[in-house]
């Protein structure tokens, strides 16, 4: 389905994450969990996510090269400092550990399948073609990079 690589924006497929966890919450709310001082632990894994985010960001706007999951063929410098020392997809983790913190916050056995698609449908359909784009354009270099730093953790 080539079709699908690049053309939904991460942020939207993450709210979709979100929902459908939301949504799994809601088929079943018996099964409800109880979990003392939640808020304070979602809003620290949060905040954790945001600011993996905000460093990803910060990096890729010092090797001056796009941030637009949408156009990777654009890259012009392959950032390996940072957070990519230890993922290649700091943006798209960061993303997944906010989810995973909607998930704790619903406290329903069912939710964490929101992010279980989220992952999957950014794999398959925004990394694994973003991967194919950036190594058609760098080369070994590249090949090296993804060698070396695993794809998310």
């Amino acid at each position: 389905m080539v079709q699908l690589d690049h053309r939904i924006p991460p942020p939207l497929v993450a709210l979709a994450g979100c929902g459908l966890a939301w949504a799994l919450a809601r088929l079943a709310p018996a099964l409800a969990l109880s979990l003392p001082h939640r808020l304070g632990i979602v809003l620290g894994i949060a905040a954790a996510g945001f600011a993996l985010e905000v460093w990803a960001l910060l990096h890729f706007h010092r090797a001056r090269t796009t941030i637009s999951p949408l156009a990777p063929q654009k890259s012009s410098a392959i950032v390996r400092d940072g957070p990519y020392r230890f993922t290649r997809n700091p943006m798209y983790l960061g993303m997944a550990i906010q989810i995973a913190a909607f998930c704790l916050w619903l406290a329903h056995p069912l939710a964490p399948l929101g992010l279980v698609a989220f992952v999957a449908y950014i794999t398959r359909f925004q990394i694994l073609p973003e991967e194919r784009a950036i190594l058609a354009r760098f080369g070994e270099p590249y090949a090296h990079y993804l060698r070396q730093v695993r794809r998310w953790l």
